[in-house]
């Protein structure tokens, strides 16, 4: 997981993301629409978001909670451009870093997080530092994807994120000192008009994070001719967006 790269990725789509992560702004609304079904009632005063983009779901967590600290964090410092109207409230702040590796504040009553878990190295390990970063009965909320998530790019390419499935991230929660409290799992599938505009789609999410594809003319008229006569439909050309959603509560 080359983690520059992803950064780089991101920070030249942040401009176009929360215009075309579709599928993401309706992951933070559904992440936090669980939450509170989940976790009714929950004090959620010290807050940390890792993973925080452009602040989508930043937004609702300061609306619904109004905390007294929201540390905000991405991998990218370039995204604290697009959190200004935030971070002029008192005891929201951000802080670029490594969610895996760098400093957090602890005794935290929330750690939370949408479409970013399935960019780290060690998932296991990291679900143990969370524990720690956590006071008793604190809650972990995260968001990730599934394996059928970009499955057309995968079947054409080759390439993609490795995603744990539920099984495995529930006995990682367990074996960190969580006990689960939720699991679910969505499909959402997307029409494109053409090939070029799912790779565009992608490109201005960011989401080609780990991608390295050289696109030859040759290899993109055979990727487009390959898109088309296997993920056609009547309204155009399909991508498969895969939301899973994980709440646990800290021993």
């Amino acid at each position: 997981m080359d983690k520059q790269l992803i950064a780089e990725r991101f920070a030249r789509a942040r401009a176009t993301y929360s215009r075309e992560a579709r599928v993401q702004q309706q992951v933070a609304e559904r992440m936090s629409a669980r939450l509170t079904a989940t976790v009714p009632g929950l004090a959620a005063d010290r807050v940390v978001e890792f993973g925080c983009g452009t602040g989508l779901y930043s937004r609702i967590l300061w609306d619904t909670y109004r905390p007294s600290m929201l540390h905000l964090n991405d991998l990218c410092p370039e995204m604290a451009l697009c959190l200004d109207d935030l971070t002029g409230h008192a005891g929201v702040t951000f802080e670029a870093g490594d969610a895996e590796s760098c400093p957090m504040p602890d005794g935290l009553d929330l750690l939370t997080s949408c479409s970013t878990l399935q960019w780290f190295i060690r998932p296991d390990a990291f679900f143990h530092r969370a524990r720690r970063l956590l006071r008793p009965d604190g809650i972990l909320a995260v968001s990730t994807f599934g394996g059928d998530n970009l499955q057309e790019i995968r079947s054409l390419t080759g390439q993609g994120l490795p995603y744990p499935p539920p099984s495995q991230l529930a006995r990682w929660l367990e074996k960190a000192g969580f006990r689960l409290l939720l699991v679910d799992e969505e499909k959402e599938v997307l029409h494109f008009p053409s090939p070029t505009d799912v790779l565009r789609h992608l490109r201005m999410t960011g989401v080609t994070g780990t991608t390295k594809h050289v696109w030859s003319r040759e290899r993109f008229v055979s990727f487009t001719n390959r898109y088309i006569e296997r993920f056609s439909t009547r309204q155009g050309v399909i991508l498969t967006y895969q939301p899973l959603y994980l709440i646990a509560i800290s021993k």
